[in-house]
């Protein structure tokens, strides 16, 4: 199988019949994707003047959307996405609107936490939907992967551009200006998507998941999740350590805009990465770039002021974007046709409970150690992760088990 995706085959994918309504509604929901919860994490720190208190709270809406994200995919495989999103986009306004007037109303940590995990947990998972709907709409192909390629660089833009609109926001007369315009996105954005005539044609699969684990059951697919969560572990760290970093500079607005930095470099490294992937086994692939990102990402412990910091990241930047590509991609190398969703899930909750980790960690580093040492353990965790995935490596190179053959194309069409 191909992972690499040329110009031409961007323009294809993204130019498929059915497939225009689907993609700017999905750029809807997914643009405040990592900005609901860094601007709650501003915004506690800002009401209760503690970013070790701030950080758990993020960490809990982090743990909730990795709860939600396969309960979610399972039930969009299963029963097509509208009904599943358009559930959770009631419940995640009424979760936001409560977490709201508890961090007003100055409820206790503990409560706020609680809160928080509900508000991720209702998170419409639109990217997993939008990822499984290139493999129903596209043939197998280089357009097809130019499509899951679209959708890692996409959301990582997202990743990268969430943090920026978070710092601007703070600045905001209202401290939670940030989490509200971030849900609102989101929730116009993910009814959008659902109710498609594309979206909405999408029936009910006559597929069962293998058992309760579901794709999760695949060993390759196990094998992606732990690269995935060393991805977000490494990144949650640092998304806590360079807004405490500019504070600590008398510049807090600048913590954001310092991570959008990121985009810079991730974006068009990522596509020319795309282009000429390396190395071309995926089964090497994903621990030589955690392993690479780990390292990169221990530069961040050097320097000492705002413009040093952000040479930093534009460097480390550089392999943001591959990653996530790298991720998406190997789901269907290592998982059977019909459990795209789910699968995604998987990776979505894999990344956000390393960054869950990764955040809750660096809030108690940046608060009794400072940032320096919340860097270098960024990069250490990385790289000690990566370790990981190359010793499994081998379940990734073999791909799905034979007794548990992928569904063909027309199966997944017409079942």
């Amino acid at each position: 199988m191909s992972h690499s995706a040329r110009l031409s085959d961007y323009r294809a994918a993204l130019t498929t019949p059915g497939m225009r309504g689907p993609v700017v509604a999905s750029l809807l929901a997914r643009l405040p994707i990592a900005m609901v919860g860094l601007s709650m994490l501003l915004y506690v720190e800002r009401a209760t003047g503690s970013f070790a208190s701030a950080g758990l709270v993020s960490a809990a809406a982090l743990v909730g959307v990795a709860t939600g994200a396969i309960v979610q995919g399972r039930l969009i495989d299963r029963y097509g996405p509208t009904r599943p999103l358009l559930a959770t986009v009631g419940l995640f306004s009424v979760s936001v609107a409560a977490s709201v007037l508890a961090v007003e109303a100055g409820a206790p940590v503990p409560v706020l936490v609680g809160l928080a995990f509900f508000v991720g947990s209702f998170e419409p998972m639109v990217g997993a939907a939008s990822r499984a709907l290139w493999e129903r709409m596209v043939p197998v192909g280089p357009t097809r992967m130019a499509g899951y390629a679209y959708e890692a660089i996409s959301m990582e833009v997202f990743f990268v551009l969430g943090p920026g609109l978070s710092g601007l926001l703070i600045a905001a007369p209202w401290a939670g200006t940030g989490v509200v315009v971030g849900a609102v996105l989101m929730i116009v954005g993910a009814s959008w998507f659902a109710l498609n005539p594309v979206v909405r044609a999408w029936g009910p699969s006559v597929s069962r998941p293998a058992s309760l684990l579901g794709a999760f059951a695949y060993p390759g697919m196990r094998t992606v999740a732990l690269a995935a969560l060393g991805f977000g572990v490494t990144i949650g760290f640092v998304e806590v350590a360079v807004p405490a970093f500019a504070t600590a500079a008398g510049e807090a607005s600048l913590g954001g805009l310092l991570l959008s930095l990121w985009s810079v470099s991730s974006v068009i490294f990522g596509v020319v990465y795309g282009m000429r992937p390396w190395p071309r086994p995926m089964h090497l692939r994903l621990p030589v770039l955690l392993g690479g990102f780990g390292l990169l990402t221990l530069l961040l412990g050097v320097p000492f002021s705002l413009v040093g910091l952000s040479l930093a990241l534009l460097v480390v930047g550089t392999l943001i974007t591959p990653q996530s590509t790298a991720h998406s991609a190997a789901i269907e190398q290592v998982t059977p046709s019909g459990t795209a969703a789910e699968a995604f899930g998987w990776v979505i909750t894999s990344v956000t409970v390393g960054l869950a980790i990764g955040q809750g960690i660096s809030g108690q580093i940046v608060e009794h150690f400072g940032t320096r040492p919340a860097f270098f353990a960024a990069g250490f965790a990385g790289m000690l992760i990566a370790l990981l995935v190359w010793i499994f490596r081998r379940t990734v190179r073999a791909g799905v088990p034979v007794e548990l053959p992928r569904r063909s194309e027309l199966e997944l069409v017409t079942g």
